[in-house]
């Protein structure tokens, strides 16, 4: 039986990977940094909370991460712990940092000096093409990252390509692009959107509130995500791989989509200078743009070109743009349906 160490197992990605490596047989241990805060909502949803071995295991501190190593012995690690919200890394930009980049080489180091010979996989993001001049961003594209987020992730990708060549060590980087699924955290846009809608249907709120909809992402779905994650460390050779669909969409275009699973006919209007989506079906103003919730650096549009991954590993996208929205929108029908019958308000 194959161990594997997940960091971030509380996240949308770590539990979907837990799953994904459970039923492969493999032994899953989750780190978690036993924030009072967190939950383990995704892995009780997914239905592996009890089958998910959990240690106490922090990225700001090296002797932990060696300590955790040495008594766990993991065959493979995914590293998937970030602060990865782009828009709290401009008011955090030193704990991002801190997280995203130095704390990815503690973690190789730890692995150099306790068992170099383990598969290592680090998650990279698109969010390092930043403001990048190419239509498609692929393993060749130069960087331009336009966020502390952006910027802390290519220390960690860079790391992890020094250690592998440095070190002879097997260490991939994954440079995913946006993978949404209905676990997706409520700090993301899409995430924000579905859950949003849902809370206006049922009363629970009174409108959506936005900021640049215009930007345009490739946006895939999470659970295929992570198998690719895991054909990098089956290979038979370390490299680094986009992750992406090839297609992109804009914000608008995800929220028209939702809007209309969600019952809702959106019609555009200018308000006071302000861009407001009012509901044709009740006549009532149910989403704003603020220019507030803007970026300070904003990144227009990223696209990627999976051809290495899909040539090499044979990794291959199934699930299209409409389907995925539909998949999360109707995942937070159903959860704000049950809470306001709770609270009967409608």
């Amino acid at each position: 039986m194959k161990r594997a160490l997940i960091t971030g197992i509380r996240g949308q990605d770590g539990a979907y990977l837990a799953s994904f490596l459970l039923e492969k047989g493999y032994e899953v241990i989750g780190a978690d940094r036993r924030n009072g805060a967190d939950s383990n909502w995704r892995l009780k949803e997914l239905g592996i909370d009890k089958d998910v071995k959990t240690i106490y295991m922090d990225l700001l501190e090296l002797t932990n991460i060696i300590r955790v190593l040495e008594k766990t012995k993991p065959d493979e690690i995914y590293n998937l712990a970030a602060q990865s919200y782009v828009a709290v890394s401009f008011e955090q930009p030193i704990f991002t940092s801190e997280v995203n980049a130095i704390g990815v080489a503690r973690l190789l180091e730890a692995v150099r000096l306790v068992n170099p010979r383990l598969k290592f996989y680090q998650a990279s993001s698109s969010e390092m093409f930043g403001q990048t001049k190419t239509v498609y961003q692929d393993e060749n594209t130069p960087f331009y990252p336009k966020s502390p987020y952006g910027i802390s992730k290519l220390f960690g990708h860079w790391t992890t390509v020094n250690y592998r060549e440095a070190y002879d060590m097997f260490a991939c980087c994954g440079i995913c692009f946006n993978h949404e699924s209905p676990l997706r955290g409520l700090e993301f846009v899409t995430r924000k959107i579905t859950y949003s809608l849902a809370e206006i249907k049922y009363g629970l709120r009174e409108r959506l509130i936005l900021g640049n909809l215009e930007a345009k992402r490739d946006w895939g779905y999470a659970p295929e995500y992570v198998e690719a994650m895991w054909l990098m460390l089956q290979a038979g050779r370390a490299d680094d791989y986009v992750v992406a669909t090839g297609e992109t969409h804009s914000v608008k275009e995800f929220l028209e989509i939702a809007a209309e699973i969600a019952d809702f006919k959106i019609k555009w209007a200018k308000r006071k200078n302000m861009l407001i989506g009012i509901d044709e079906k009740k006549g009532k103003a149910i989403i704003k743009v603020a220019d507030e919730l803007r970026r300070p650096a904003e990144v227009s549009e990223l696209r990627g070109n999976a051809q290495k991954i899909k040539k090499i590993l044979g990794w291959q996208p199934q699930v299209k743009f409409e389907e995925l929205v539909g998949k999360m929108m109707q995942a937070d029908l159903r959860r704000l349906k049950n809470a306001a019958r709770k609270r009967k308000t409608y």
